[in-house]
């Protein structure tokens, strides 16, 4: 397997830190190896114990999280994990492959789901797609800084606030609020909210999009003038709250 041309690394050039947490040796081995031989920092875990200990230890980017542990599930993980470290990227591995259990992982707030089997180079490829979004690479021309009326991004620091307190987000709602700021006052379907946030639909399953604009709102209206509309039958639309 070839490693990519431009691995992706922290701004300051140290690898990317991933754990990955699976009860079966030889799976978590085979793609520990993967890992590594892109220049990442891996670590793995068998157990919800040992995953939620190394993580307060090794700090992970992100984390490829089996949701069926011996000692629980891997949702029980990923509410501890989202405890001390909200920006972590969680990729969810399952054997599971209904559209159903795809939607409970991302509402419980997975950043996305594979499922087994699975090949090396897609969770390779969604863990580049979730590291990106979550600030470890930056295209050349980006803007570093977003503004819309007393709303401001800024993207490098993975820092947002509104009128001048933070808001902290999650990888997926900062990708998905960086969209709407990219585009304001412009009606974003939820066709196009999927392609450009998930990079996929989920069986057509639009209504992930309205969960995490719900979650947004939470975040970014809550006591406000409200910033995110929706646009009945066409999708939302993000405006300055003096607009």
């Amino acid at each position: 397997m070839n490693s990519t041309a431009h691995p992706l690394t922290h701004p300051d050039g140290t690898p990317v830190r991933v754990l990955v947490v699976d009860d079966e040796p030889d799976l978590a081995e085979v793609l520990s190896g993967v890992l590594a031989y892109e220049g990442w920092q891996v670590r793995t875990a068998g157990d919800v114990a040992t995953a939620v200990a190394e993580a307060r230890t090794f700090k992970p980017d992100a984390v490829v999280l089996d949701v069926m542990l011996p000692d629980g599930d891997g949702i029980a993980v990923l509410h501890k994990l989202r405890e001390g470290r909200p920006d972590v990227c969680v990729l969810f591995l399952t054997a599971r492959d209904s559209v159903e259990d795809r939607i409970a992982g991302i509402t419980a707030g997975g950043d996305d789901y594979v499922t087994k089997p699975f090949s090396l180079e897609e969770v390779l490829a969604r863990l580049r797609g979730l590291l990106r979004r979550a600030g470890m690479t930056r295209a050349r021309g980006d803007a570093a800084v977003l503004a819309v009326g007393d709303l401001v991004m800024d993207e490098e620091a993975r820092e947002v606030t509104r009128g001048g307190e933070a808001v902290e987000l999650s990888p997926t709602e900062f990708e998905l609020l960086r969209f709407l700021m990219r585009n304001p006052r412009r009606v974003l379907s939820k066709a196009q909210i999927l392609d450009r946030v998930w990079s996929y639909d989920f069986g057509g399953q639009a209504h992930i999009v309205e969960l995490y604009i719900s979650y947004l709102r939470r975040k970014i209206d809550a006591g406000r003038e409200p910033m995110i509309h929706t646009v009945r039958g066409a999708g939302y639309v993000l405006k300055a709250a003096q607009w």
